[in-house]
């Protein structure tokens, strides 16, 4: 398993990781085999997006932002209820084939490491087989 840390720039961010996570594809040797990337933060996620048009992180946001607002009528008392709400929503993990060493998904798409209480020094899992 390898694993890399990231500082996240503000509250709420998605902050693209794709070329983090294919460095550990390529240092893991597999050539075609599956490879997951987990997050093991309860205020944090982790998704597959696009990646050309920044606006659609954007969109992304604003919208986990109006299903669960930072001001909502929580019960969770230190301020991050939100936060935890959004991670819920968003999940932990992805898995995605790996095919010729490289990781195998859409033209338009990268892995984006998504902080909902930040800004933070997170941790970022990535496996390979």
């Amino acid at each position: 398993m390898e694993q890399f840390t990231l500082r996240t720039p503000r509250r709420v961010a998605m902050v693209e990781i794709t070329g983090q996570v294919q460095s550990a594809v390529t240092k893991s040797g597999v050539k075609d085999g599956l490879c997951v990337v987990c997050v093991p933060h309860t205020t944090a996620g982790v998704t597959i997006s696009e990646n050309a048009d920044p606006s659609v992180c954007r969109d992304v946001e604003a919208t986990l932002s109006k299903l669960a607002p930072h001001d909502g009528d929580y019960s969770h008392g230190e301020g991050n209820a939100d936060a935890h709400v959004k991670s819920v929503l968003v999940g932990q993990s992805v898995t995605l084939p790996v095919s010729g060493g490289e990781l195998a998904f859409g033209t338009w798409q990268g892995i984006f490491f998504c902080e909902f209480d930040g800004p933070r020094t997170r941790t970022v899992n990535v496996q390979v087989k």
